[in-house]
């Protein structure tokens, strides 16, 4: 079950930590058993011994003991694995709205499991103290093996990425046991309500009454766009999940961060829906909620009444700092994009060495091509001079006159 083996990111392929798998059926349920490559019996994520380098689990699964290879997670390495179950349609492709946000904010290897039914995503970082499962998510960092099947997700990165505070976010929201695991959290951070929002609304009142709010908001210059994330229309987002974050940034400018406001707007937009109001969150959270303090943190300007600009960007140049954004917004904003120009600089010199790569490859093929070539117009020249040789034979053998003249004295002497 390996999709293509140069998929997988070489920071795990260069590790001796593989280990085969078999699937078999345990009460009454598929169960995917650890396989010792070359050796055949039981794997353990525990026991060294038992694992072996890419390349020999890879053989392994060759024969009839082994279904797929499986990567070994240790307290020596950072690797750190998020297990996303039955959140795929193997026949349509559609995922949901959980892992899509898990995918996205994560921003690392990702490949779709053996079932075809969920994602495995592989990052770099320390999981937090806790639980590490709820519900469909799983996260490992150690004593346990991953199946890979290096059936890369198009759009996600070819590389293990550090992700240390999306992971730690991901497991707060996603994973964190509400009651115990966020009390421990409180008292760590001097008793804090651990569902108070961190976000930063601006430090402006916007007061305005919502009509003179929309008025504003449908003669800005983004108005075409406000508008048609108001009347519920999600053409150009891959799923109705970003156009209800995309109107909740354009609320959150004009409300100047007001949640309580935007909850409002929105619950009047095209775009509601009952998930709206669904516990998604392992801290309690509805989606609606969640989605309102995401958009928020996200937003780098706020409208300012005082300041008379009505057309400016939610997601505008950061490095403007205007009335109602502070600095440390601003210098997220910076920091944001800094880390997003590193990532597409590494994109591309991943994409420059592949075509390098391939460059050569096409110029091996153009001289085998070329050798294979003149190697058939020398055999082609070497027929043709056979044939040439056996007609100039015949040649000699049809017209030779001797025979002829023989036949003739031989005759002509038995006449006389």
């Amino acid at each position: 079950m390996i999709g293509e083996p140069e998929a997988i990111p070489e920071t795990l392929r260069e590790r001796d930590q593989w280990v085969c798998w078999r699937e078999e059926e345990r009460d009454g349920k598929p169960t995917k058993i650890p396989v010792t490559p070359g050796a055949g019996g039981f794997a353990s994520a525990t026991e060294s011994e038992t694992w072996a380098s890419f390349g020999a689990a890879l053989d392994y699964t060759e024969t009839e003991y082994a279904d797929g290879v499986g990567f070994v997670f240790t307290d020596d390495d950072p690797i750190v694995g998020v297990d996303l179950d039955d959140c795929r349609d193997p026949e349509t492709d559609d995922v949901d709205d959980a892992a899509l946000d898990i995918i996205r904010r994560l921003d690392s290897y990702t490949e779709v499991s053996p079932s075809g039914t969920g994602y495995h995503v592989l990052i770099t970082g320390e999981l937090p103290d806790g639980r590490n499962r709820r519900g469909s998510v799983e996260l490992y960092d150690t004593a346990r093996f991953f199946t890979v099947t290096g059936d890369h997700v198009e759009r996600t990165p070819t590389r293990v990425a550090r992700r240390q505070d999306a992971v730690t976010a991901i497991h707060r929201e996603y994973v964190q046991d509400t009651e115990r695991d966020t009390a421990s959290e409180s008292e760590q951070r001097g008793g804090a309500d651990p569902r108070s929002p961190t976000t930063d609304a601006a430090d402006v009142d916007v007061d305005l009454e919502d009509e003179d709010l929309l008025e504003k908001a449908r003669n800005a210059s983004n108005s075409e766009k406000f508008e048609r994330l108001w009347n519920g229309n999600t053409v150009g987002y891959d799923s109705q999940s970003e156009a209800d974050m995309a109107l909740c940034c354009l609320l959150a400018f004009w409300t100047g961060g007001d949640q309580t406001q935007m909850e409002q707007l929105f619950r009047q937009s095209g775009l509601i829906r009952e998930k709206w109001d669904e516990v998604h969150y392992a801290d309690g959270s509805t989606y609606g909620e969640k989605t309102i303090e995401r958009a928020i943190a996200t937003t780098s300007e706020f409208y300012d009444p005082d300041a008379g600009d009505d057309t400016a960007d939610p997601h505008g140049p950061p490095d403007r700092v205007t009335a109602g954004s502070t600095p440390d917004e601003a210098d997220r904003s910076r920091t944001y994009l800094a880390e997003k120009n590193r990532l597409l600089s590494e994109r591309v010199d991943e994409l420059e060495a592949t075509l390098e790569q391939k460059t050569e490859r096409i110029e091996t093929l153009e001289a085998e091509i070329e050798r294979l070539t003149d190697e058939l117009a020398a055999r082609d020249g070497e027929t043709e001079q056979s044939q040439e040789e056996d007609s100039g034979t015949a040649s000699e053998t049809g017209d030779d006159p001797e025979p002829a003249s023989m036949l003739r004295r031989f005759f002509g002497g038995r006449s006389e």
